[in-house]
């Protein structure tokens, strides 16, 4: 496996903890065979095709060759849209520092909200006659990444015109007809099409997630290949232990119906997990918040988190489930060798590499709240690659879909969300 699972920090604690007992955790973990059953019926039925896209690697070569274009014309890529349109290219991004600005040529933006300063200042900063705009949405009917389409093909247009409008921007929409898709045609701008039986928070190994990810040069077949070799475990699982995102689904679901958690904190000690800690936090919230349940998840960021919630997790109340993401970083980056001599704590770091305080604060964080009796679960990878991440992401889709089949919920409908969209026409109509 591309990575290993730690679940003995949620179970068997001692009494006065929150920790799972072997026998709530068994019961729930049994329950998942009906589930399993269910997933691998939709998989031999083809009735979710998320679960095929790791197979899709050949229909991403026309892809791989438009990231090749654009990394090869542009300097700077920016992407519109907003929640699973944005946050799945981001997380697969960040792994060649595209997000953090570390990759020289393209940078890449991801634009997911409408701030109108944020909007600004990017236009102001980038070149836009060098600059390549792909807006997502899966509905085409998203009106925060329609305003921001408007606006940019205005900004665009003023300086190269509008007939060159084509060369500098990217539509991902469903086929059918629908307002994104009407303007592109129209201005006769690349049209590609986002499966409409992919939701937009499940899209991240298509190529909504897959395109930004290319043009910053991370290896696509790559994430595939992690992601099929979770995928095909849990579907070659013989009982639910077998399966990691099984697991993972029943702990989630034990600690809520058990234990009253429904706080679950996610917490990578790696900065490019970063924009991976907020894809999950979507999958999780609209996949399982409905009906009156829900898990609400908590995105944090070991060691900064440490300084700024470890506080409020040890010493306030016992309402929360930790799931820990690290990488190997023993001796990894630059050696601690400036030193003031004789004062202690100098003395302590002086020839340790950066990457040995990261594993000891991570081993201190986990071991205190272990101590304090809180679940823990831990995710160890040996580096964070391409294939690894592709293996967490799948992990994690399955495990959302498992949890929601024992909880009996739909985890591909967010029915809740379109009464704000509604709304937010209405309001619109009244500011002036």
């Amino acid at each position: 496996m591309i990575y290993r699972q730690d679940i003995t920090g949620c179970i068997a604690g001692r009494p006065g903890t929150n920790r799972l007992s072997d026998e709530a955790f068994e019961d729930v973990l049994r329950c998942c065979s009906p589930a399993l059953d269910r997933l691998r019926k939709a998989y031999e039925n083809r009735e979710l095709p998320l679960l095929h896209l790791p197979d899709a690697g050949e229909q991403l070569r026309d892809v791989e060759q438009l990231a090749e274009k654009i990394r090869s014309r542009a300097s700077q890529v920016v992407v519109l849209g907003t929640g699973g349109s944005s946050l799945g290219g981001r997380t697969l991004a960040a792994l060649s520092g595209g997000s953090a600005g570390l990759c020289t040529k393209p940078k890449i933006h991801f634009l997911d909200n409408i701030d109108p300063c944020s909007l600004d200042h990017l236009l102001v900063n980038i070149d836009l006659t060098d600059t390549v705009f792909i807006a997502i949405s899966k509905s085409g009917r998203t009106t925060s990444t329609i305003a921001q389409l408007l606006i940019c093909l205005a900004a665009v247009s003023e300086l190269v015109g509008q007939g060159a409008l084509s060369e500098h921007f990217i539509v991902i929409t469903e086929p059918g007809d629908n307002p994104l898709r009407r303007c592109a045609a129209r201005l006769s701008l690349r049209i590609l099409d986002h499966d409409p039986r992919v939701g937009g928070r499940f899209s991240v190994l298509s190529l909504v997630g897959q395109l930004p990810a290319m043009i910053v040069g991370v290896d696509s077949q790559a994430v595939l290949a992690g992601s099929r070799a979770v995928l095909q475990s849990t579907l070659q699982a013989r009982m639910p232990r077998d399966s990691e995102p099984a697991c993972g689904a029943a702990l989630t679901v034990a600690m809520a119906k058990t234990q009253g958690i429904t706080l679950n904190v996610l917490m990578p000690y790696c900065d490019r997990l970063q924009d991976f800690a907020l894809w999950h936090r979507q999958l999780f919230a609209e996949s399982l918040g409905k009906n009156g349940f829900g898990i609400t998840p908590i995105n944090a960021m070991g060691t900064a988190d440490q300084h700024s919630q470890l506080q409020l997790y040890l010493d306030g109340p016992p309402d929360k489930f930790f799931t820990f993401i690290t990488t190997d970083t023993s001796g990894k980056g630059r050696r601690i060798s400036y030193s003031l001599e004789g004062d202690p704590v100098f003395d302590e770091l002086r020839g340790h590499a950066v990457g040995d305080l990261m594993e000891a604060e991570y081993l201190a964080t986990v071991q205190v709240l272990l101590d304090k009796g809180r679940p823990v679960r831990c995710f160890r990878l040996g580096s964070l690659t391409e294939e690894a991440l592709g293996g967490l992401l799948m992990h994690f889709m399955l495990e959302v879909i498992l949890a929601a089949d024992l909880l009996g919920l739909n985890a591909f409908d967010q029915p809740a969300v379109e009464q704000g969209k509604n709304l937010a026409i209405h309001y619109l109509d009244n500011v002036q």
